[in-house]
């Protein structure tokens, strides 16, 4: 059997996990082996009697800041026994998008670092090679849910995760799109009825509908999607 893909969470709140992760798709997983979960509590890395790990910025300002020996302890711990890159979940990070999580799926794992307070040590990512890695343009308090969907969004893609060998091909921006509508029974509703085509039985016609209503939703709600589709097109066309 192969190894377990193996995702290392270093963070202040390890009762946090695997929370979500333990149920639907992730949870069935984790309890079959397909992935492992390991959660380190920094605090443990603390050197004074008071498990003391974070401190007032240099220059002043709000707010308190992780301490790059407790961190840079923890992390020096478990590259040991972690497989993967060592990421950082911060606003400043590199937008978590489908392809980050399709690369991550295709290695052998994954260590998170979950800040608190007002962030890390720069030192700390500088010295260690960490990679930075953002939910999106907005602030949490700490990082424990960004990592939380990271892992998410990453163990879905593992082998023998979903049930379907098509579904996570057709889902939204696995092709530069959004996903097309979805339907089911019953087949009127409030006097709104599926599309005719649906129930053709035709499978050329279906997927040539989907394909088109992909294309409609996402040049109708994320513009920045279509320009890249459209450009990664004509890419293509020229080649």
């Amino acid at each position: 059997m192969a190894e377990a893909w193996k995702a290392t969470v270093l963070t202040l709140f390890p009762a946090m996990f695997p929370g979500p992760l333990g149920f639907s798709l992730a949870g069935t997983a984790l309890k079959a082996g397909v992935w492992a979960l390991e959660t380190v509590d920094i605090r443990e890395f603390a050197s004074d009697k008071h498990a003391t790990v974070d401190d007032a910025p240099y220059g002043g300002g709000p707010g308190m800041v992780l301490r790059a020996d407790v961190l840079a302890a923890a992390v020096d711990a478990v590259r040991q026994t972690s497989a993967g890159p060592t990421i950082y979940l911060s606003p400043r990070g590199r937008r978590l998008d489908q392809a980050v999580a399709r690369d991550l799926a295709k290695g052998p794992g994954v260590t998170l670092v979950c800040g608190r307070f007002e962030g890390v040590d720069e030192r700390v990512l500088e010295a260690r090679a960490i990679q930075e890695v953002s939910l999106g343009d907005f602030v949490l308090s700490g990082g424990e849910p960004a990592a939380i969907a990271l892992l998410d969004a990453t163990v879905r893609l593992l082998p023998g995760v979903m049930g379907h060998d098509a579904s996570p091909v057709e889902e939204s921006f696995e092709a530069g799109l959004l996903e097309y509508p979805h339907y089911t029974r019953p087949r009127v509703w409030e006097g709104r009825e599926v599309p005719d085509v649906l129930t053709s039985g035709n499978h050329a016609e279906v997927a040539k509908w989907r394909r088109a209503k992909a294309e409609e939703v996402t040049a109708e709600r994320r513009p920045d999607l279509w320009q890249a589709f459209q450009a990664g097109t004509k890419n293509v066309e020229r080649n």
